[in-house]
């Protein structure tokens, strides 16, 4: 699916980082994406992300839109003709926007389910939640501004996370189409990453012991992204070849 640049302001992100075993991963992704390993063990998390302005590139700034939404994705990789390509499967879309929920798989890529947020943030806090409409998923991570990753994070600076982070910016999604996966690439024009301290997070999907059994999912960070001007690129879908796990 090929749509227009879209263009915008990522007003807030905070990406939820967790180190995944590679095996319970592999069972997560359709072909042809296979878990992107760092140091053996794979990487999944979820996206929670405030848009506003976003429209066409074409159009003025306000006549874009806002919306808060949220991703479960894993950091994978898949062969191409010309070598191996780093990216993010996503899960599943979550949008406070209707219009999102609406033309998502049809006008642009990636389905969106409809949720509710509650948000609340100062410049050095957050609190942030999410619930589907249709009740299958819940989300809330309460953090706070910090100068350093986590002790134990699985990246030994917070520019080689950042870097690998950054490195994934094109991500696939289901489509509307059975075994077809839509396409975005995010350009960012002035990346930037915080570390953000997380005193309590919550996954009814990374929490679910029959998906990740216990053991196998161990929190590793979360990075915090705010006034990042940006657009969203179409790139070309792809197709699978088994069926995959899905959310709700």
């Amino acid at each position: 699916m090929r749509i227009p640049t879209i263009r915008g302001l990522i007003d807030r992100r905070v990406l939820i980082n967790f180190r995944v075993d590679a095996e319970v991963l592999s069972k997560l992704c359709p072909s042809p994406f296979r878990p992107q390993l760092i140091n053996g063990v794979g990487m999944a998390g979820i996206c929670l992300i405030r848009l506003k302005h976003i429209r066409p590139k074409f159009l003025p700034t306000f006549l874009g839109i806002s919306s808060e939404n949220a991703a479960h994705r894993i950091a994978v990789q898949w062969d191409t003709n010309t070598g191996v390509q780093s990216g993010v499967y996503v899960i599943r879309r979550d949008s406070s926007s209707i219009l999102n929920s609406l033309a998502g798989g049809r006008l642009f890529p990636g389905i969106h389910n409809r949720a509710s947020f509650r948000v609340r943030e100062t410049e050095q806090e957050y609190d942030i939640a999410m619930d589907s409409v249709d009740g299958s998923v819940h989300v809330s991570v309460d953090g706070r501004v910090s100068n350093s990753l986590p002790v134990n994070s699985i990246f030994p600076t917070l520019a080689k996370c950042s870097h690998f982070f950054q490195e994934g910016a094109v991500g696939y999604s289901p489509a509307k189409s059975d075994g077809i996966f839509d396409a975005l690439e995010l350009r960012a024009y002035n990346w930037n990453v915080q570390p953000l301290n997380v005193t309590d997070v919550r996954s009814s999907f990374f929490d679910d012991r029959e998906i990740f059994p216990e053991g196998s999912l161990t929190f590793d960070n979360a990075l915090l992204m705010r006034g990042i001007e940006h657009e969203w690129l179409s790139r070309d879908s792809l197709s699978r070849e088994h069926t995959c796990c899905t959310i709700g």
